[in-house]
């Protein structure tokens, strides 16, 4: 179990909100305001920008006079304005941030300590046309970085956890969904019994929410005091009072009562981590409530976890739990209200820990994971030279900066994932859901894997006359994938054959046929070189020029991949239209012909003409249309509203063989009249030597040249893929490999070639694919956007051995039951793999706002932090860099194809050298950060 929040750079924040409707508020500090327009005379005043400094004071409220344009002007009752909203723009340290968004600064120290502190003000003007009445409403919103609980060396963190657990009071499903009636349940359930009951809850509501002081004005006038923090400090500013040469009559307008209160929670902690794009991100899942009353006697604390995640404000749009700590006001420093909130917070800041709180059955259970949690956390944290609470590393060491030397990289990739060999083996199957999740990923990656690998066993009988056929390709992905399961460093890159290999395969079958050459001595000679290079590329860490691949790359290769999985898809399409329903056969000129002419010639010329088959042409479209339908209506079940979250889970998981499944069946039985095209299936032995006789020294030249460049094709699928698997967003513990993984391609390509199977190595998209599906996530939402974060991953090898062991023994089902499956659901695979790997692509979503109303642009980082036209080049560069590869890689001229991994290598350049001079660098860390 973890011990942090979500990164190292997770923290808690503090939030206090006070609101004074009538009386400003005198501090210590001052405001500063800039585009701050005002007319000559000092009664028109009107700030559109307001910059705190940073300081604890309150802002006073500026009155507004002048005529009926909300832009102020000249004379008029102060009392009459037009009716307007306003709506004001407040800065922080680091920028302007508009309408309701969150204002703050990003957390520069990783540490954990309370080193900066940032407070904001939120001003909503309304403005009614009446005649005698104006209400303004300020509200003061102060947010304090405050450390984490260090559990191993603050004794009362430990002792907290001792004495609250066992007496805290606990509420599981709760089914409130407002502040207000969860607070309600959670104050009864603490003060049940207690003969103050009612006064402190009156108290405690009257504290953890923020008043309205516009209802008792009268009061606010006749006594000004000043707010204390619950230890008895005082905060330095004043609820009421004014900054010295203020006028009172001036800015508190005469009011008894207000038509609308602020009724929010005066004083929360939640946690932040540092967003992807930085700036920081607020943990929406959980949300801490803290108040010290007068007429407490001890401390209380109350957890409640809610059934289903709920709404309770901004920065808490998906609530699951909610903390509430109670102290009384005259406390000891280290028992406060503030401390005690802090020692939950810091473990219900952890992701991990919720997860496992959340699948708690009873309240003992719900106990017992505190407890050991407090227990681990206090043992990590003993091992920290910092003493903080830090989580391993969501960017795993990867071996790029180790120095010079032979084989230093391949070194420290077996040092850094030889003590994790046993709990990659344990981990799939330990844990919350882990069965569940072994079971499903399974079964997608046995469908994920099995029918590329026919429809790619097609192709290459296609191109080789059967050299390389379906069963040849199967027992390759079989061996191969069990291989670099059981011996490769980061077991969730899946292995697969891949359209390009299949050209290469074909180049080197032409190029036999030119030279009247043996293609499986050829084609195991370039095998043997691809092997030597890679082994080669493994001990001299070349995998450390990946550490200049950035996700724009990235990004480009998989997209180009997605386009190649909807292009063959679609050229078989409208070859089988062209085949069968275009079809000479379909001709109505032929009918009338055989019509008027019925003699023998003509006959046998009609006999010639293949027939009219329409209707497989449109079985073959809803048939691969279908099945992309299903398998995306299903994978996106997760945001329906449809049964509960556990049961759209479950549909989601299963999406692939589920569809695959359902559209075999409509194919092979429900249109079994028709007569669907099977895919070609041969007997034959499949683990024969390759014979090396008759080799020459032009053979073995040649071969080398074939072999270096497909093994910079492997070089860079192969870390591509693993980048992308290894991504900081997916949150992986184990740490990555790329030395050790590339010279277990090679060794394992080398088994291969040996047999004259095909080659095979990392595959996109199934790899990030196989991540997901592993993955816990929780749902973030910002201003209506939903967006899911990765919460871990179980790192096992059992779902690649399982899969693969699966894949093995459905050579047994050649050619039945295998043959049920209609290719057009092959080829709704594809298309459905496609679609699912756009998912978090940026290239694709930056792509998709070119075409978007501005308007509707969702709050992401790069949206908020680069200007619209800076975003909008860069997208515009990384296009014109996908035409480029797509040129390349759908060329009709096989040879091009060659150059196809080049390609891609200049692609790191060209974003090192030539970007930077068209974008800022700090626009590009924002729209494309490295690894």
């Amino acid at each position: 179990m973890s011990g942090s929040g979500k990164s190292l750079s997770a923290s808690l924040s503090l939030e206090e909100l006070s609101v004074d409707m009538n009386q400003p508020a005198r501090g210590t500090g001052h405001a500063s305001t800039s585009s701050f327009h005002s007319s000559p005379g000092p009664s028109s005043q009107q700030a559109t920008r307001i910059i705190y400094d940073g300081s604890n004071n309150t802002i006073p409220r500026t009155k507004k006079s002048g005529g009926s344009s909300a832009s102020g002007g000249g004379g008029g009752s102060p009392g009459r304005t037009s009716r307007a909203s306003l709506r004001k723009t407040v800065s922080s340290p680091i920028g302007p941030f508009h309408g309701n968004d969150v204002v703050g600064a990003r957390l520069a120290n990783s540490s954990g300590l309370a080193i900066q502190r940032v407070s904001h003000h939120v001003i909503d003007v309304e403005e009614s046309d009446s005649e005698d009445e104006e209400e303004v409403t300020l509200m003061l919103a102060q947010h304090e970085r405050i450390p984490m609980k260090d559990f191993s060396n603050e004794v009362r963190a430990t002792l907290d956890i001792d004495n609250f657990v066992g007496q805290a009071s606990l509420l599981l499903d709760v089914t409130e969904t407002t502040v207000e009636s969860i607070m309600d349940r959670l104050l009864a359930k603490l003060l049940e019994g207690d003969e103050k009951e009612e006064i402190i809850t009156k108290e405690a509501k009257s504290v953890l929410f923020s008043h309205d002081s516009a209802r008792d004005s009268q009061k606010s006038k006749q006594k000004h005091c000043t707010s204390q923090e619950p230890n008895g400090e005082k905060t330095g500013k004043e609820v009421s009072g004014l900054d010295v040469g203020e006028k009172p009559q001036r800015i508190t307008p005469e009011k008894t009562h207000s038509s609308r209160s602020v009724h929010v929670l005066a004083k929360t902690i939640q946690g932040t981590s540092e967003g992807l794009g930085g700036g920081f991100d607020y943990d929406q899942s959980w949300i801490c409530a803290l108040c010290s009353v007068q007429s407490l006697q001890r401390r209380h604390v109350a957890i409640a976890r809610l059934k289903h995640a709920a709404n309770l404000g901004r920065t808490s749009q998906e609530t699951r739990f909610f903390c509430l700590v109670m102290a009384p006001m005259r406390e000891k420093g280290t028992k406060n209200a503030m401390e005690t909130a802090r020692t939950f917070a810091t473990i219900l800041a952890d992701i991990d820990c919720r997860q496992l709180l959340q699948a708690a059955k009873t309240e003992e259970d719900f106990k017992r994971i505190l407890n050991c949690y407090a227990k681990e956390l206090a043992i990590q944290q003993s091992h920290s030279s910092r003493h903080r609470l830090s989580r391993p590393s969501v960017i795993p060491a990867d071996g790029f900066d180790q120095g010079a030397g032979f084989a230093r990289g391949f070194r420290a990739d077996l040092k850094r994932r030889l003590p994790h060999y046993l709990s990659d083996f344990r981990d799939g199957i330990v844990g919350h859901k882990s069965v569940h999740k072994l079971i499903s990923t399974t079964l997608f990656l046995y469908f994920a894997c099995l029918l590329p690998s026919i429809a790619f066993g097609v192709l290459n009988d296609k191109n080789t006359h059967g050299e390389i056929d379906v069963r040849k390709v199967i027992v390759s992905q079989t061996l191969g994938g069990i291989f670099f399961a059981l011996f490769g460093g980061q077991p969730l890159i899946v292995m697969l054959t891949t359209a390009p290999l299949a050209i290469y395969i074909k180049i080197i079958y032409s190029i036999c046929q030119d030279f009247d050459l043996s293609f499986m001595t050829m084609y195991a000679l370039v095998g043997f070189w691809n092997t030597f290079f890679l082994i080669v590329y493994s001990l001299c860490d070349a995998s450390r020029l990946m550490k200049w691949s950035t996700r724009s790359t990235e990004e480009i290769f998989a997209l180009f991949i997605s386009i190649a999985f909807c292009v063959d898809p679609l050229k078989e399409l409208v070859y089988n239209f062209q085949k069968n329903y275009k079809s000479d056969g379909c001709s109505e000129a032929l009918d009338d012909y055989a019509l008027l002419y019925g003699n023998s010639t003509n006959g046998t010329q009609i006999l010639n003409i293949k027939p009219c088959l329409r209707e497989n042409s449109l079985v073959y479209l809803i048939l691969m249309f279908g099945t992309l339908w299903v398998g995306v209506t299903l994978h996106s079940f997760t945001k329906s509203p449809f049964l509960d979250a556990s049961k759209r889970e479950v549909l989601a998981d299963y999406a692939l063989p589920v569809s695959v499944v359902v559209m075999s069946f409509v194919g092979s039985y429900l249109f079994r009249d028709i007569q669907l095209e099977m895919f070609p299936y041969q007997e034959g032995s499949f683990f024969t030597l390759v014979s090396l006789e008759g080799v020459n020294i032009y053979m073995v030249l040649g071969s080398m040249g074939l072999g270096f460049c497909l093994s910079l094709l492997f070089f860079m699928d192969q870390n591509i893929t693993g980048s992308m698997v290894n991504s900081p967003s997916n949150k992986l513990k184990k740490g990555s490999a790329y030395h050790l993984d590339l010279m277990v391609v090679a060794i394992m390509n080398c088994i291969l070639t040996m047999f004259g199977l095909p080659w095979i190595h990392g595959a996109l998209p199934h790899s990030p694919l196989h991540v997901h599906a592993l993955a816990d996530k929780e749902e973030r939402v910002d201003q209506g956007h939903v967006r899911h974060i990765i919460v871990r991953v179980r790192e096992n090898r059992l779902t690649i051995l399982l899969s693969h062991a699966m894949i093995g023994l459905s050579v047994l089902m050649l050619p039945v039951p295998l043959q049920y499956i209609p290719n057009a659901v092959l080829y709704g695979l594809f298309l459905y793999m496609a679609c699912t790997a756009l998912d978090d692509n940026q290239l694709f979503e930056r792509t998709m706002l070119l075409i978007t109303e501005q308007a509707a642009y969702p709050p992401n980082h790069y949206v908020r932090r680069v200007p619209q036209r800076k975003m909008h080049i860069f997208t515009f560069t990384q296009l014109v860099q996908l035409a480029c590869l797509c040129g390349f890689g759908f060329a009709p001229w096989p040879y091009l194809k060659m150059v196809f991994p080049l390609l891609i290598m200049f692609f790191l350049p060209i974003r090192h050298r030539l970007v930077p001079k068209v974008i800022h660098t700090k626009y590009l860390d924002a729209l494309d950060k490295c690894h």
